[in-house]
């Protein structure tokens, strides 16, 4: 008996039972997850909300300092309306890439990231408020720390997915992406960068939950990592004063818990409806860092308990599309970077806030697509053309299952 006539008598049993026929796999559903799909257009427009806000308040942030020091009101608007539009090239280009072209970077992407770590130790990276964490290009700096982020998802993703056999082991399969994320947060220690090298842990502690490594080995290797981060908070002395500002900002007002105290006083001046946009008093030389990591200060001044509501509701629906995006992946190297570049995003807008706020320590972690930074906005908007990348396999998830 041929196949034809197997097929066909499966087929007319099929309906005598009242059961549709199967339909056999079409050949490219089967081999390619199909980067073909509709991107998801409501995660584009929440990303373009914050990024138009994002301008505005970089804008009436840094108007006065902006002034002072280079005489012209608009120089960081304009340096950060050029870092958005280098972010939409990066964006589409990561979209509109193919899926083999994403897949085959993650250890290219990793060489390249730690020689651009390591080049913040050497001459080429200028000392700025004690740290060396840009390159000069004359015309601009670099921040290496905002694209090894990516870098480690895509690399933890490949990893994860493809090693599944052996993450039940530890050091075949728990050892070799610690090892990677610990040299990265060596370099960022030497910088020093105690934040950044918070912010990869804490990637790598989501992405092994995510993977299905052993809780036995996450929470043994959390017990090891906040041992690690109280004997280095306690090893160095400004780190030390940090934490104390931290608990009791007011015992040190004019000293380490200055900036702190400026930003209470500035989301206390904005009460429900804020002082309106451009009439802060803070961002007068009062408030370090205004347009950087504590524009969310700004924010709450001029804006108001209703503004920071408002970012918090597009922040919420962003992350909602993100994870949406996540749970609709079937294969699952997709699901994982699509994960982890959220991932990377959430981190720095919870840490953000949270120290804008008092509930962390002061740690250098720009607001995602809201602070002045060329670096992190180009990063981050290079994460959110990666999950639209990763959004046009939605209707083929769906449609198979």
């Amino acid at each position: 008996m041929n196949s034809e006539t197997k097929k066909a008598e499966e087929s007319a049993l099929a309906q005598l039972v009242g059961e549709r026929p199967v339909e056999p796999e079409k050949p490219q559903e089967r081999q390619n997850p199909a980067a073909n799909g509709p991107f998801d257009w409501w995660l584009f427009t929440i990303m373009m909300t914050l990024l138009a806000i994002g301008l505005v308040m970089v804008l009436s942030a840094s108007s006065i300092v902006a002034e002072h020091t280079f005489h012209d009101k608009y120089h960081f608007f304009k340096r950060q309306l050029f870092y958005a539009l280098i972010g939409i090239v990066a964006l589409w280009g990561a979209a509109l890439a193919p899926r083999k072209l994403i897949y085959g970077l993650h250890y290219w992407a990793l060489f390249v990231t730690f020689i651009l770590l390591g080049l913040t130790l050497t001459p080429l990276a200028p000392t700025i408020n004690g740290a060396r964490r840009w390159i000069s290009l004359g015309f601009a700096s670099i921040q290496p720390m905002e694209f090894v982020k990516v870098a480690l998802v895509l690399y933890l993703a490949y990893f994860m997915s493809t090693k599944q056999n052996t993450l039940r082991t530890f050091w075949r399969g728990v050892f070799p992406p610690c090892l990677v994320t610990g040299l990265y947060c060596v370099i960022l220690l030497s910088q020093p960068d105690f934040g950044s090298a918070i912010v990869l842990a804490g990637i790598l502690f989501f992405m092994c939950i995510a993977g299905g490594i052993r809780w036995s080995y996450i929470a043994w290797s959390l017990v090891l990592g906040v041992a690690s981060m109280a004997i280095l908070a306690i090893s160095a002395p400004y780190r030390m004063e940090r934490l104390k500002a931290f608990l009791d900002p007011f015992k040190d007002p004019s000293g380490a818990g200055y900036q702190l105290i400026q930003s209470f006083y500035a989301l206390a001046s904005g009460g429900v409806f804020g002082v309106g946009v451009g009439a802060s008093q803070q961002k007068m030389f009062y408030l370090p860092e205004a347009h950087n990591d504590f524009i969310m200060s700004v924010i709450g001044e001029e804006m108001g308990l209703c503004g920071i509501t408002l970012i918090m509701l597009l922040f919420a629906c962003l992350f909602w599309r993100c994870f949406r995006i996540v749970l609709r992946q079937r294969e699952m190297r997709a699901r994982l970077s699509a994960f982890g570049l959220t991932a990377i995003i959430a981190i720095g807008a919870l840490i953000n806030l949270a120290v804008v706020m008092g509930m962390l320590p002061p740690k250098g972690v720009a607001m995602p697509l809201l602070s002045y930074g060329g670096s992190n906005l180009i990063a981050t908007m290079l994460c959110i053309g990666l999950i639209l990348h990763f959004s046009r396999t939605e209707d083929v998830c769906r449609k198979s299952s």
